[in-house]
């Protein structure tokens, strides 16, 4: 079993990576911690715990960044993608459950140091959390097995600007400290990402079935769908982004890999871009091909 902790800026992608992640044996869930990024990291941490108390998961919720590594607050969020609360309007209550008396970064660096060389990050939101961490504590740089990102546009075009994918445009200086920082690193981008669709004929099969966790995930993912389909007419269903990067941490073979080294434009017209340097010395493991339907067919089977 690989123990693992989520990073997440909890939209409705990132509910979903999290049921994936609790209902897989070949995983334990350390914890979760949360970022800005989708929504404000407080609405981030509400969202994490309201998902475990409907799985019936106990695990920590740390709180994190609320604001990017170097350049201060962040004004946008992505409400028009993943709704007002960041999943998809449904949110009626608080959750029963707290977050964490400590922060993102000291959890990592806790759960590092008391793991050695056996704890995965799989982080699926703007990577300020793990800047920090590694800034704090950079010893744990060795001792952290795998860190697995959903972020970047390596060799494609980005879904925020021609150039920038999401997270690594949330913060690209965070980013650009963490793909230099030596960490061993899986990036898994919107150039796999992409490629993952989640049928919206699926729904129907969650909204029908008997555990409620089912019409719970199909209304907010109904939303979901409901934005892609405006970017994209004719798409019918939404990209598995987050997800895939829990199905890679669970079996790597879902994925074809290219070891680059990738820097990130963090200035100008590119701001954000993910830029592939072979020659480069610091060099990672970039998802360039997925199995889709392999995949696809692990996530449904563990979900409902």
């Amino acid at each position: 079993m690989k123990s693992v902790i989520l990073d997440v800026d909890t939209g409705i992608d990132d509910a979903m990576a999290i049921v994936y992640a609790a209902r897989s044996p070949e995983l334990e869930l350390v914890g979760l911690t949360t970022c800005f990024g989708n929504i404000p990291v407080q609405d981030a941490t509400r969202n994490s715990l309201l998902m475990l108390e409907k799985l019936g998961v106990q695990a920590p919720v740390a709180e994190g960044a609320a604001v990017t590594f170097r350049r201060g607050e962040k004004e946008d969020y992505a409400r028009h993608v993943h709704g007002q609360d960041g999943l998809g309007g449904i949110v009626d209550k608080e959750p029963a459950g707290h977050k964490a008396d400590v922060s993102a970064a000291d959890f990592i660096i806790e759960q590092v140091k008391k793991r050695p060389h056996e704890l995965t990050i799989i982080a699926v939101g703007p990577l300020t959390n793990i800047a920090l961490a590694l800034e704090k504590a950079p010893e744990i740089v060795p001792l952290i097995a795998e860190l697995v990102i959903m972020g970047g546009a390596v060799y494609v075009r980005g879904n925020v600007s021609p150039y920038a994918e999401a997270n690594i445009k949330s913060d690209p200086e965070a980013a650009k400290y963490v793909l230099h920082s030596g960490v061993k690193t899986t990036l898994v981008g919107l150039d796999v990402t992409m490629k993952t669709l989640l049928p919206h004929a699926q729904l129907e099969h969650w909204r029908a079935s008997d555990n409620p966790l089912g019409p719970y995930l199909a209304q907010m993912t109904d939303f979901y769908m409901a934005c892609y389909e405006g970017f994209q007419p004719g798409i019918g269903g939404c990209p598995l982004h987050d997800p895939l990067a829990v199905g890679i941490a669970i079996d790597s073979s879902f994925a074809q890999y290219e070891d680059v080294q990738v820097d990130v434009v963090t200035e100008g017209e590119k701001d954000g871009q993910t830029v592939a340097n072979p020659e480069g010395t610091t060099k990672i493991r970039v998802c360039v091909g997925v199995e889709n339907e392999r995949f696809l067919d692990h996530f449904l089977n563990r979900m409902v």
